[in-house]
């Protein structure tokens, strides 16, 4: 036998004899886990977790809103009349309209009507344009179209659209 044969086989016989040894100390047998007297496995409960674990963090639907906070979404209401053109909101294009129309969102009043908690829920289904709810104050523009208010929008939020 050469000498690298030997080098490789001892090597390997370490290897095998760390791993063996790694397994005594956690108490595994194999992959099968742990094992009672009778040599049956043992098998943690799924919802048993590790007590090394982090816990997990509480989901949020925005930042600083967690989930639990959110009350469940109201039935929704049924808009009477035709659908307005949500894109003469500043800051509302075609894109986040057909967002909204398609979460049933089609009229101003719907969305001046919309509670904190209600920005956070729908602000959570724009995908690309979360954030924009707040930041172009769709809620106080829609007040004010769905009011039929336009000298009031405009000394607000400038010429309408």
């Amino acid at each position: 036998m050469s000498t690298s044969t030997i080098v490789i086989i001892a090597v390997a016989l370490v290897l095998l004899a760390i791993l063996l040894l790694v397994l005594a100390r956690t108490g595994r047998r194999g992959p099968e886990g742990p094992a009672d007297e009778d040599g049956i496995a043992m098998v943690r409960p799924a919802t048993e977790l590790s007590p090394m674990a982090d816990p997990l963090p509480e989901p949020t639907v925005a930042p600083g809103i967690p989930v639990s906070e959110i009350a469940p979404a109201p039935m929704p209401v049924v808009p009477d009349g035709p659908p307005d053109p949500l894109t003469r909101m500043k800051g509302l294009g075609p894109k986040a309209e057909a967002v909204l129309n398609g979460i049933g969102i089609i009229q101003y009043a719907q969305i001046a009507g919309w509670s904190d908690a209600d920005v956070a829920r729908i602000d959570a289904q724009m995908g690309a344009f979360r954030g924009r709810i707040e930041r172009d104050r769709w809620v106080e523009q829609a007040r004010y179209l769905a009011a039929g208010d336009t000298a009031g929008f405009e000394a607000v939020f400038g010429k309408l659209g």
